[in-house]
């Protein structure tokens, strides 16, 4: 498989860029300052893992049926990752800014993992309808 020839991937791929991108953006100008850790940081507006596992798994919908088993193992994992993306790196999240205040200026852990709903209802979205408008340019 050529990768050019791959739309489904190309397409999740591109979601995760641009949400990558945007936390970039967003959080830069919310801070006041440029900060490249924004590209590369799992938490944040919007829930690129939302993001990327709806493109695909919707990608996949289109091209081989919402009754295929391909779309149900996809959809399966893609639930996994987004209750993971909410639930368990929320509770990561709750549990860094204690320790940060308990350990005040040194050693700070990263606190910007989880996801809110609103976070995750955004990456749906932007992960769903980027698929649905790729699937209906080719």
């Amino acid at each position: 498989m050529k990768i050019l020839e791959a739309p489904i991937l190309i397409t999740a791929l591109s979601v995760q860029v641009v949400c990558q991108l945007f936390k970039l953006v967003y959080y830069s100008i919310k801070g006041k300052r440029f900060s490249l850790k924004y590209f590369v940081s799992p938490g944040g507006m919007p829930s690129a893992h939302t993001a990327f596992v709806c493109a695909l798994t919707t990608a996949l919908g289109l091209k081989n049926g919402f009754d295929s088993d391909l779309f149900t193992l996809s959809a399966v994992f893609s639930l996994i990752i987004i209750y993971d993306a909410y639930r368990l790196r929320g509770i990561v999240q709750r549990h860094s800014i204690i320790i940060n205040s308990l350990v005040g200026s040194e050693k700070r852990v990263t606190e910007m993992v989880g996801h809110s709903l609103m976070e995750i209802f955004i990456g749906f979205c932007f992960g769903t309808g980027t698929a649905l408008v790729v699937n209906s340019l080719i």
